[in-house]
């Protein structure tokens, strides 16, 4: 059962219909679920199959995650789960929107998963004037987000998630919950039709501080989840307070929600470095 003054909505990070089913019976509820190329590549059938050195083909593939997202929805079939299309450097929008097409199609509760990058945000803009529900991922900037609320302006409230990460930023000594925090700050001079889904969540710190800054959405691993359900699913107190330790926090910026989503610096380096990551981790899935 869902604690009780519990506001954010609990999804779990990853690509095994097993842990799934795990939470669900630790918590005793889940709202919905994230993958992505790099868990597909984990879950248990894939690895059996790259064990024995075998690789799939690309129709066999998309069946294999179509196959994982399905068992999912199954199991949390009033909750949200998220498919991301392939995107490199070169993948143009109209290439990710066949994808994405594809992919809604697949579920009856789809979020497409796109970059947060210019042409992700390119196919964003069309992609909620058709209807689809979407999850931006890889966000690490203010002005990538701002460009993603403007870009997507017109959409009903639960159709655009935005995925800040985290634990990224903390990897190379910024405080990424200080990015969750401007993130919302920013998003409370809007409509609110984007739901701020704090993504890459290392540990229950990031959880807590996650819920005690009013995160929309959070999404963790099974390890991070099942910690927090053993001890009762706590919620943060008056007295709460993150600890960032020696992570420097990052300043806010005043944006206009209002401009054109193309006059914003798109540019951010982890954002590249994680569409390169989903990619390589789905072509070694291919052989390549």
């Amino acid at each position: 059962m869902r604690r009780k003054g519990l506001a954010t909505k609990i999804f779990i990070d990853g690509g095994d219909p097993d842990e799934t089913r795990a939470i669900k019976e630790s918590l005793g509820f889940l709202d919905g679920q994230t993958t992505n190329p790099s868990f597909v590549s984990k879950n248990p059938e894939a690895q059996k199959k790259m064990d024995r050195g075998e690789t799939f083909s690309e129709p066999e593939l998309l069946e294999f995650y179509k196959g994982i997202v399905q068992d999912i929805s199954g199991l949390i079939p009033d909750g949200s789960v998220s498919i991301e299309v392939y995107a490199d450097e070169n993948t143009t929008a109209e290439e990710m929107l066949e994808q994405g097409r594809e992919m809604f199609s697949w579920i009856p509760n789809a979020h497409i998963k796109l970059p947060t990058s210019h042409e992700g945000i390119r196919a964003a803009e069309q992609a909620v004037k058709e209807g689809m529900r979407i999850n931006m991922t890889l966000c690490f900037s203010l002005p990538q987000a701002a460009a993603v609320y403007s870009a997507t302006r017109g959409a009903t409230r639960g159709q655009v998630f935005i995925s800040p990460f985290v634990g990224r930023l903390d990897d190379r000594g910024e405080d990424g919950m200080s990015f969750i925090a401007n993130l919302l700050k920013l998003y409370r001079k809007g409509d609110g039709h984007v739901m701020v889904l704090a993504a890459s969540l290392r540990h229950e710190g990031h959880l807590m501080e996650s819920l005690h800054l009013g995160a929309d959405i959070i999404t963790a691993k099974l390890e991070t989840l099942d910690e927090w359900a053993r001890k009762g699913a706590p919620l943060p107190g008056e007295a709460y307070s993150y600890d960032a330790g020696d992570l420097k926090p990052l300043p806010y910026e005043e944006l206009d929600l209002d401009a054109d989503w193309k006059s914003f610096d798109l540019s951010h380096e982890l954002t590249t470095q994680g569409m390169e990551k989903f990619t390589k981790d789905w072509n070694k899935l291919l052989g390549k």
